[in-house]
């Protein structure tokens, strides 16, 4: 396996150009307009890439270092901290595509799904077409994140207040950036909900219902702009087994041992985002309800072994 340096500079040279464009975005705001939203939007996603590497522990070795280098919340909606907690949740291999035990499971239990509103049943099948996923993902998993995050901050989840508490400090320097450019707040909010869009993309198959867990997870073998864009992580069964290894040795990785991981995952295999749009625009890959439900953890577990 690769050895991973002392500090990651392609990181930390990322993390500089993804500040320098939202700068630009920003500071272009007067007489651009649309120009400026998509260099934001663009600059967020990859903000959003470069907090998954952190919350990994990258690129430093001291993790207060990394985690103050994404400390500004420029993606409001989602506090750095509860990103964290929940994403390492969804590390637990066996419980992937859970409904209650994979935090970024898209799957329903079936007996949920049949009581749920007709109107939020159609909404939720085209959120499982690429295009809905796109277009109205951003918006209808904000609702469904907020909506769960009000409900535990009214439990008085220490850890939730937590987050939400530094979150609202990291918005300060958001805020004063947006009144110094002169950017209004519906128009960084555009941006935002482009970025957010763009990494739906990234997390619209990342997983499939599966009996065996190992098998559950994808690889997508795309080298262009999205795979820059996502860090790698669409070779995502790789990030998987190994998510200490840092986003530019994973491409490498994967291709000195190609077969075994398409072992490991069963060939759930696409040669690009180009082949995922044509198949999956306008059609849905997956069902709402889990289709194996319920996930047979003990039968995956012993599968695995």
């Amino acid at each position: 396996m690769p050895q991973s340096r002392v500090i990651e500079w392609p990181t930390v040279a990322v993390l500089l150009g993804t500040y320098t464009l939202f700068a630009v975005g920003g500071w272009v705001w007067p007489g651009t307009g649309a120009v400026s939203i998509l260099l934001t939007g663009i600059a967020l996603a990859q903000f959003s890439s470069l907090q998954h590497e952190v919350l990994h522990r990258h690129p430093f070795r001291a993790q207060w270092v990394n985690e103050a280098l994404v400390f500004p919340a420029l993606m409001p909606f989602v506090p750095y901290l509860r990103f964290k907690d929940m994403h390492l949740q969804h590390h637990f291999d066996p419980a992937l595509t859970d409904p209650y035990d994979d935090p970024e499971s898209n799957y329903m239990e079936p007996a949920v799904w049949a009581k749920t509103a007709p109107l939020l049943q159609v909404l939720l099948r085209w959120n499982n077409t690429l295009a809905g996923r796109v277009l109205l993902g951003p918006a209808l998993g904000s609702y469904i994140f907020l909506r769960d995050e009000l409900a535990l901050l009214r439990a008085g989840d220490g850890r939730v207040l937590l987050a939400w508490g530094l979150h609202l400090i990291g918005l300060v320097p958001l805020v004063l950036w947006l009144q110094w450019v002169g950017m209004p707040i519906w128009a960084y909010l555009l941006a935002v909900y482009l970025g957010t869009a763009l990494l739906k993309i990234r997390t619209y198959l990342e997983h499939r219902a599966h009996e065996a867990f190992r098998a559950r997870t994808v690889v997508i073998e795309d080298r262009g702009p999205l795979s820059y864009l996502f860090l790698n992580n669409n070779f995502h069964v790789v990030h998987h087994m190994h998510p200490a290894v840092p986003w530019y040795e994973l491409p490498a990785l994967y291709a000195s041992r190609r077969e075994h991981y398409l072992r490991r995952n069963e060939a759930y295999v696409y040669r690009s985002y180009g082949q995922i749009i044509r198949q999956y625009f306008w059609h849905a890959k997956d069902p709402v309800p889990h289709p194996i439900w319920p996930v047979r953890h003990d039968a995956a577990v012993q599968d695995q072994l």
